[in-house]
């Protein structure tokens, strides 16, 4: 039997633990691996892969990125305009299709966010053996309880809290610190419990930049004169928009910028110097922890078993700390977002970060 691999979308460490799984996982079955290069790109004619076998993945573990490539642009893009949904031309699908059957692939495992597998399962509904991964660093899916990726980013994340809390003291500053997540708050929120800070912004909880300000003097009259602030790039600003880095351009819009923004605010409300920082791809790259290498493995070694078994159009799910799977359909679409009377939000509060509501 012969399977196939493709990573879509965004890069995320944890990637190549995948992709071990996979080809360890099948090897043990005597099957071949194919992996396809950049995406579903690697699917037109004459096909863009390589062979994947057990030597060809030995030291990938600790690398970031994939091995294989990626891309979230090109002739398979399913996600337009803010969260608007396109399908693929036939006449595209058709050309990979050929591929898929001069190679005999008999299972294609399709490593990759929303947009990936919401590609994968209009190409499952035509027909072809799609087997989903889940591969985000915002561990937003609604479908499964944690992302490999998410663990990486918050790490990063930690550690620039950490180094922006000597600064920001050494100066008496207000420092803001703007995190990926697009819609969700989970980086933000988890990097900022973790990280000390003293002020989370997230796009589930509407803020004020008055409030924020007064907590900022009322920490300056008690001694306390920094003040750590994170932001979700998601978060929306107090009149209710988000702040893109160029809306009008074609494909799912780019988040950026409030944190200069709320920045911006914050001193000119307080009259404390204030410094803007935003980490961006620095989240998306480097080492896996060894919490994502699991994890990655893990669902790599369940594609396979996903794919022995015919059980296609499923995508890889992670709930009650066992692998499992579900439906692509019921996955896709989803977002989990945090609930604002969680026992997360409870949590932070209980130990005086504010939300700004």
């Amino acid at each position: 039997m012969r399977i196939g691999i493709l990573n879509g979308g965004g890069d995320c460490p944890g990637l190549n633990a995948v992709i071990h799984g996979v080809v360890g996982a099948a090897d043990q079955l005597g099957w071949e691996v194919i992996g396809f290069r950049d995406g579903f790109e690697g699917l037109l004619p004459p096909g863009d892969y390589t062979v994947l076998k057990p030597k060809d993945t030995i030291g990938i573990l600790k690398l970031g990125g994939t091995i294989l490539g990626t891309t979230n642009k090109g002739h398979f893009i399913a996600k337009v305009g803010n969260g608007d949904i396109a399908e693929v031309a036939a006449e595209i699908i058709a050309k990979a299709k050929r591929t898929m059957d001069q190679l005999e692939i008999r299972a294609l495992i399709v490593v990759g966010g929303d947009g990936s597998l919401t590609t994968g399962l209009q190409l499952y509904r035509e027909g072809w053996p799609i087997i989903g991964v889940p591969k985000t660093i915002d561990n937003d899916l609604g479908a499964t309880a944690l992302t490999f990726g998410f663990d990486s980013a918050v790490s990063t994340v930690v550690d620039a809290l950490d180094r922006l809390h000597t600064t920001g003291e050494s100066h008496k500053r207000v420092m803001v610190l703007e995190v990926m997540g697009r819609h969700a708050g989970w980086i933000a929120l988890w990097g900022g419990i973790a990280g000390g800070a003293n002020v989370v912004l997230i796009p589930e909880i509407a803020f004020s930049l008055e409030k924020i300000a007064e907590f900022i003097k009322q920490r300056e009259a008690q001694g306390h004169h920094s003040t750590l602030v994170i932001v979700a790039e998601g978060a929306r600003m107090p009149d209710g928009d988000l702040v893109t880095i160029d809306a009008n351009k074609a494909g799912e819009v780019r988040l950026g910028g409030i944190g200069d923004q709320v920045a911006a605010s914050l001193q000119q409300m307080t009259g404390k110097e204030t410094r803007a920082c935003t980490l961006g791809h620095l989240q998306r790259g480097g080492a896996p922890t060894a919490l994502d290498r699991i994890l990655g493995v893990r669902f790599g070694v369940m594609a396979v078993k996903l794919a022995a078994a015919g059980s296609f159009g499923r995508m890889v799910s992670y709930q009650s700390y066992d692998v499992d799977s579900v439906p692509i359909e019921e996955a896709v679409h989803q977002l989990r977002l945090i609930e604002a009377e969680s026992e997360l939000v409870l949590a932070a509060k209980a130990i005086g970060i504010r939300l700004g509501d």
